[in-house]
C-alpha cells in the first residue's frame, strides 16, 4: 500500500520548481533588466541629478517604459494571445515594433549628446533585436536569455570582474525558460550568444572599456 502523502510529495517538488522558473522568468523579463542597465549607465555618465533623470528618462522610455506598454495594450485589446508573445507571427509584428523603438532611442541619445557608452548600449539592443526579428519566422529564439546576457555582459566590459559573481543569473535564467518549456536549449544557447556579439561589437565600435 502506498500512503496517500507520498504521491503528493513529488507533484510539490515540481510545482516549486515551476514556480522558481516562473519567478525567474518574472524578475529577469527583458523589459526589467533593460531598465537595471541604463539606470547604472545613466547614474555613470551623468554630471548631476537633473542630467541623471534627463539620460535615464531617454533611454529607459525607448527600452522599456514605451515597448512594455505597448505590449500590454496588444495584450489588453487582445491583439497577441498572452505577454510572452508565444504565437510566432504576433512575435514578428512585435518585434518589427521594438527595433523602430531602439532605432528611435539610438538617435535620441546621438542627438541629446548622451555619452557613448549608452548610444552603444542601445545600438545593440537595436541589432540584437532587429536579429531577433527576422530569426523569429523561422525560429523562436529566447529574449530572456537576451535580455539578461547582454546587461551583465555591458557590465563585465564596464567593471571587469566585479560583476562576475552576477553571471551565474544567465544560466539561470536559461534553466527556467526551457523548465518552462517556453524555449530550448539551443534557443536559450543562441539568445545568450547573440546578446553577448551585439554588446561586444558596439562597445568596441563606439571604444566603450573599463572604467
Amino acid at each position: 500500500m502506498v500512503e496517500p502523502g507520498s504521491a503528493l510529495v513529488p507533484l510539490k517538488k515540481r510545482r516549486v520548481w515551476r514556480d522558481l522558473a516562473r519567478i525567474l522568468s518574472t524578475i529577469f523579463n527583458p523589459f526589467l533588466t533593460a531598465l537595471a542597465l541604463f539606470v547604472i549607465l545613466a547614474d555613470v555618465s551623468a554630471t548631476d541629478t537633473v542630467d541623471f533623470w534627463r539620460l535615464l528618462f531617454l533611454s529607459t522610455f525607448f527600452t522599456s517604459i514605451g515597448p512594455m506598454v505597448y505590449v500590454f495594450w496588444l495584450y489588453s485589446t487582445d491583439r497577441i494571445s498572452d505577454l510572452d508573445m508565444s504565437v510566432r507571427h504576433e512575435r514578428e509584428v512585435v518585434f518589427s515594433s521594438f527595433v523602430i523603438f531602439y532605432l528611435l532611442g539610438a538617435a535620441t541619445l546621438w542627438l541629446a549628446h548622451a555619452p557613448r557608452l549608452m548610444v552603444a548600449a542601445m545600438l545593440g539592443y537595436f541589432a540584437s533585436t532587429l536579429i531577433v526579428g527576422y530569426i523569429t519566422r523561422y525560429w523562436k529564439i529566447s529574449t530572456h536569455a537576451l535580455g539578461i546576457t547582454a546587461p551583465l555582459v555591458a557590465l563585465t566590459m564596464l567593471y571587469g570582474r566585479q560583476p562576475l559573481p552576477f553571471l551565474v543569473l544567465v544560466p539561470m535564467v536559461c534553466w527556467a525558460r526551457v523548465y518552462l518549456k517556453a524555449h530550448t536549449v539551443a534557443q536559450v544557447v543562441a539568445g545568450a550568444g547573440l546578446a553577448t556579439v551585439t554588446t561586444i561589437l558596439f562597445f568596441s565600435i563606439f571604444h566603450v572599456g573599463h572604467l
